[in-house]
């Protein structure tokens, strides 16, 4: 009732002049109209000025000034995900993470659904984690579309960026990738996390981190995840802000073409 009340009393405020008084909150009748001129944006931030505890709009970042990094986490979602997924929420930090189909078919923890309420981006790396270049076109093109279609049932979000495998592309995975309007991401700081399970190497390499570099984990191992903290509380003190893919480069890039950094 107290937010609803005072969700009437900045209505009506934004629909008064200057010059008219404004009743208290308390005052507000329930049958009280919204102005239909008042954005969504600005009732967010009225609402935040006088309620401490209304969500405050999260402003978008420019990666052309800020220094920024995107996290981007590959074969998931895993046992270990969902604690991935406090450890970033605990440090306002936005990740993409690349899944799997197969693994999203047997996902029972919802991650999928709180990775999109959370903020982050999904991006497609297969169904099976097959070798796109070893497969004819027609087995590359189910790798892709019904990871694809089974992502956007559950979440609603058709994604539009992917992940090859391994890194492995070629002139048949760029066609096909730009067909289905996705953009290959690479990488371009590798924590080799998949073979070192230590969760201090695995932070020191990616501190190595710098403006516009895209860095490959994988939230499948749980020594991945101890190590987020870490690795993440380094570069924030070196006041880097951390980003999806499609925030670093500003905008969805473009399908078929191949990017390892900003």
């Amino acid at each position: 009732m107290r937010v609803w009340s005072a969700l009437l009393a900045l209505a009506l405020v934004a629909g008064c002049t200057a010059h008219e008084t404004v009743k208290e909150p308390s005052a507000v009748p329930l049958n009280a109209r919204i102005p239909a001129q008042l954005e969504p944006e600005i009732l967010a931030k009225l609402l935040a000025a006088v309620q401490p505890d209304w969500p405050r709009p999260t402003e978008p970042v420019d990666c052309t000034r800020s220094k920024c990094v995107a996290l981007t986490f590959d074969d998931g979602p895993g046992d270990h995900t969902r604690r991935l997924l406090d450890l970033l929420d605990e440090r306002e930090a936005k990740a993409t993470f690349f899944v799997v189909g197969r693994m999203v078919a047997a996902d029972r923890h919802h991650n999928l659904q709180r990775m999109v309420e959370d903020g982050h981006e999904l991006g497609n790396h297969s169904w099976s984690h097959a070798q796109l270049t070893a497969l004819p076109l027609d087995g590359i093109r189910h790798e892709l579309l019904r990871t694809q279609n089974l992502v956007e049932k559950i979440t609603g979000v058709r994604m539009r960026v992917m992940r090859p495998p391994y890194g492995a592309t070629d002139g048949r995975v760029a066609a096909e990738t730009r067909r289905e309007r996705l953009a290959q991401i690479l990488w371009n700081v590798d924590t080799f996390d998949w073979r070192d399970r230590v969760p201090s190497m695995i932070a020191r390499r990616a501190a190595r981190a710098t403006k516009g570099s895209i860095v490959l984990l994988h939230d499948i191992h749980r020594t991945t995840v101890q190590a987020v903290p870490h690795l993440i509380d380094t570069l924030a003190k070196r006041d880097y802000r951390f980003v999806t893919v499609s925030e670093l480069y500003g905008g969805t890039p473009d399908p078929g073409r191949k990017y390892t950094e900003r």
